[in-house]
């Protein structure tokens, strides 16, 4: 069905798309553009590791400016670099001109990007970053450009060619930049030692920062929505806790509150056909023991695995040190907070 509904745009919406042209042309802009990075990549040396110390050592912020596509590739590299344990932040090169300047301090790298290395906007603040003493780090096409001669690093973003049919539209250059911003940005992080618990405190929101950042004790059950049932309680008393609190269990304690087994509506199932009396028979005398438990410290995200694991389970037990209670989860739980 979808092979048909993309054959009969091609035909009427497209009108005088050749199908086989435009699939040529895709292909060897993605073949040059990935020519164009596996060729940077060989050529990395001596000037990137430079680059990567004089970041790692800048008492200050990196500042990066670029103008055009430039820009934008500056733009991506300054939020990559702030998520990942650089501080920086991206100054408009025309705007640096007018009063942004001002940001930018002695203790900071700044990293200019231009494929030409010649734009106006960039060579005109060389003399003011110069005189303010902050270090610079080019990254342009052109080692013998304004830019990468007056820079205290050059790092060679060159390109054979562009993917352009014209030779106009900046494409392998840009993404030859990108990813040379990306591997210095995670170089970076490495020699940080930047952990994923590091990732989650800049990244608190949407379902990354859900994932890397709530714990257990953030969505579990307790007080009153906690089912608990002593150890000496009967089935019939047990049966009452489980609907009560919706959990398909009742963690089942001892006196002192440390863990001595669960109660599920699965052990329920299993033992209807056994037990002649549900008002004799003892909670202890059916319970699984030594059920699943986890510390409320742990990644919410962790206990997806936990409850997968076969045979799989529903609910995990929350417990201190001491093995004593103090909560309750449910795949549900899970579910809600939306950390699956």
């Amino acid at each position: 069905m979808g092979s048909r509904v993309t054959e009969a745009m091609a035909d009427t919406a497209l009108g005088a798309v050749d199908p086989a042209r435009a699939l040529a042309r895709a292909r060897q802009v993605l073949a040059t553009e990935a020519a164009a990075i596996t060729a940077l990549a060989e050529r990395l040396g001596a000037p990137f590791v430079a680059a990567l110390t004089l970041i790692l050592n800048c008492r200050g912020r990196v500042v990066v400016s670029g103008i055009g596509k430039s820009g934008h590739v500056a733009r991506k590299l300054a939020a990559t670099l702030a998520s990942t344990g650089t501080p920086a932040f991206f100054v408009h090169a025309s705007e640096a001109a007018h009063g942004d300047l001002g940001m930018i301090t002695p203790d900071d790298v700044v990293v200019v990007l231009s494929n030409s290395g010649e734009t106006d906007e960039l060579v005109s603040l060389l003399p003011h970053l110069k005189r303010e003493g902050a270090a610079i780090v080019a990254l342009t096409g052109n080692e013998q450009s304004s830019l990468a001669q007056a820079a205290d690093v050059h790092l060679d973003a060159a390109v054979d060619a562009e993917a352009c049919p014209l030779g106009l539209a900046p494409t392998a250059s840009t993404t030859a930049a990108l990813a040379l911003g990306d591997a210095l940005a995670l170089a970076l992080l490495e020699a940080r030692g930047f952990s994923a618990e590091d990732f989650a405190r800049s990244h608190p929101g949407g379902s990354l920062g859900r994932r890397l950042f709530t714990r257990v004790s953030d969505i579990m059950r307790t007080g009153d929505a906690l089912p608990v049932s002593p150890a000496t309680t009967t089935l019939a008393d047990a049966i009452v806790e489980m609907s009560r609190k919706g959990m398909g269990m009742p963690a089942i304690v001892a006196g002192d509150g440390r863990v001595e087994g669960i109660f599920t509506d699965g052990d329920l199932r299993r033992c209807l056909d056994q037990v002649r009396d549900v008002a004799a028979v003892k909670i202890a005398q059916l319970m699984t023991r030594n059920p699943r438990m986890v510390a409320p410290g742990r990644l919410a995200v962790d206990c997806v695995e936990a409850m997968e694991t076969p045979p799989k389970v529903s609910q995990l037990l929350v417990v201190d040190g001491q093995r004593r209670l103090v909560g309750a989860l449910h795949l549900h739980d899970l579910f809600r907070a939306r950390v699956v």
